[in-house]
């Protein structure tokens, strides 16, 4: 059960969303030859750019399919997710049906075809989203990339799959996340598909070689076989994505029917640890919890908000995860998004301001934690 404070900050949530962020880059975020905007300046004006990434075009796709959800002017939402996907299902995409990572913005395609799993898993997100919609090009387009991110990507010596091609000297767990977040949403768009025995491929790849046995923290880069870094870059993890993976865990367990992972609580707790007494949510930090960069970015404030949503989901009863979304909350939209519906992405460690723009990009991740927020509270 979720306190009346947070059904108040939900309902502010769906007004921001549908008041100003929706207007906003339905307008100023649209630019030439179907292809979202990289980028808004400080002033919410559109900026120019000869390049766009891949990633940009399916995250705003994800934003106007949430959009039509939401019943903001359903029939310009549902023109802008056609738009999306029209790139997504092909000048997005390499010959091999990967996507590629940059776009040039005169309409003349990828400017940077390099294979990378990352975008090629928001591809599939966003063609999921748009799927459940009721896009009927979406779901056979998914389903073209998954086939090529088997044949070309998947690692079946050590397990889950290339990062990039070519093959880079790390292995990273970021893009595996992502690919993960893909399949839930591949398996509420087609139930009958095989998309839940590639996610719990995934979490057992999370188990066995991500996620640190003596700490329970989840790394960031791995050796070619998933062995650990030496040095810094294996002791470092990002708060954001033990929160990230804390409701990844939580939504897994609710779509499988699986127990709950016992890294969950674990994961959660040293996200708690991390957080200052405003409940901001920072760059870095050692595996004893200690915080090793304090500049923060929107996107971590939003992990940490999901992740106590998850909480409250599993215990209504604990008047702390309320507490903590609430406060959560409230950082977000204090310092961090705009009331004209955009965003400042970066803070430096001495809480200035560390950007010249709006990424459009930053748009997904708060949109998806206020969905979040919505379904949660049933606002």
């Amino acid at each position: 059960m979720t306190s009346s404070a947070l059904k108040r900050r939900a309902r502010e949530a769906r007004d921001w969303m549908v008041e100003s962020c929706f207007p906003l880059w339905s307008q100023e975020g649209i630019g030439t030859h179907g292809l979202f905007r990289e980028a808004l300046d400080l002033s919410h004006r559109p900026l120019d750019s000869e390049s766009t990434r891949v990633r940009v075009q399916a995250r705003q796709t994800y934003v106007f399919c949430i959009a039509h959800d939401l019943c903001w002017d359903r029939d310009r939402a549902e023109r802008l997710v056609q738009m999306g996907v029209h790139s997504l299902k092909g000048s997005c995409l390499r010959s091999d049906g990967l996507a590629g990572r940059i776009l040039a913005t005169d309409g003349s395609g990828l400017s940077d075809a390099r294979a990378d799993l990352y975008d090629t898993a928001f591809v599939l997100f966003a063609l999921a989203e748009a799927a459940q919609m009721g896009n009927e090009d979406a779901l056979p387009a998914a389903r073209a990339i998954l086939q090529s991110i088997d044949a070309m990507l998947a690692d079946a010596a050590q397990g889950g799959y290339a990062e990039m091609l070519p093959r880079g000297s790390q292995r990273l767990q970021n893009p595996h996340m992502h690919l993960l977040e893909a399949c839930h949403a591949l398996h509420r768009a087609d139930p009958d598909g095989p998309h839940l025995e590639r996610a719990k491929a995934i979490v057992s790849l999370f188990t066995e070689k991500m996620l640190d046995p003596e700490t329970q923290t989840l790394g960031e880069f791995f050796r070619p076989d998933w062995t650990v870094e030496t040095g810094e870059a294996g002791e470092i993890v990002e708060p954001g994505h033990q929160f990230e993976w804390v409701w990844l865990l939580q939504r897994h367990s609710a779509l499988t029917g699986a127990d709950l992972h016992p890294a969950l609580v674990h994961l959660y707790d040293f996200g708690l640890r991390t957080l200052d007494e405003e409940g901001r949510a920072f760059t870095s930090a050692r595996r004893d919890g200690t915080v090793t960069d304090h500049s923060r970015r929107t996107w971590m404030q939003t992990e940490a908000l999901k992740a106590h949503l998850a909480m409250i989901e599993l215990d209504g009863n604990d008047e702390e995860h309320d507490r903590h979304a609430v406060q959560c909350f409230d950082v977000l939209m204090d310092e961090f998004l705009t009331p004209q519906g955009g965003w400042i992405d970066r803070f430096d460690e001495e809480g200035h301001v560390a950007t010249e723009t709006m990424p459009a990009s930053t748009g997904y991740h708060v949109v998806l934690a206020f969905e979040e927020l919505i379904r949660v509270t049933g606002v």
